[in-house]
């Protein structure tokens, strides 16, 4: 099922609205990987963004889900797919995420392959649980089967997680920026 551009953008606006107003996130001195920080003002890292921000992490799985967003739909997939990875005795794959206004890519760390590439007009949410909170999670329609999918992604920690979805949150905007002004014109 595909979107229309109009469908597209509300949905963009809408999950980077939801990203935004989540209380429990903190906005201030988050590390990344290299040791750089995240600016206090979105401003600053409009063009880093533009490039592509790359986080470590281990990829714990992927559950469907029968929703696009909700805080208890995430908690709930989360607490499932946390539940499988500790069941199951293999060791996690570690990924290197890159977060852009084009959307999120997923590259093996240890071999550089390509895993996938989510573009962000397919995701319609992103998290750091309350409980689990060193895991980040979003959902997205699967460019195959149309199936909603909680992919989720251990962090060494906290605030890294944390930094994931306000980068995120900061690519959906940029992401509705750059859509806007292309088509502002028409």
């Amino acid at each position: 099922a595909r979107l229309d551009p109009g469908s597209a953008m509300e949905v963009l606006r809408a999950a980077g609205r939801a990203v935004l107003r989540s209380p429990r996130l903190a906005r201030h001195g988050l590390g990344l990987r290299r040791r750089r920080k995240l600016p206090e003002s979105w401003a600053d890292m409009q063009e880093p963004l533009l490039e592509g921000m790359c986080f470590t992490l281990k990829y714990l799985g992927m559950t469907l889900v029968e929703k696009p967003k909700g805080e208890d739909m995430a908690a709930a997939a989360i607490r499932r797919i946390v539940a499988t990875a500790r069941a199951g005795a293999r060791k996690f794959q570690k990924v290197i995420l890159t977060v852009s206004p084009r959307g999120i890519s997923l590259q093996d760390a240890d071999t550089k392959e390509m895993v996938e590439n989510i573009s962000i007009y397919r995701i319609s949410y992103c998290t750091t649980d309350k409980l689990q909170n060193k895991v980040f999670a979003y959902v997205a329609q699967s460019q195959e089967s149309g199936a909603l999918e909680c992919h989720a992604f251990l962090s060494p920690k906290k605030k890294i997680a944390q930094a994931v979805t306000l980068t995120v949150a900061q690519a959906f905007q940029m992401a509705l920026d750059l859509w806007e002004a292309t088509h502002a014109g028409r």
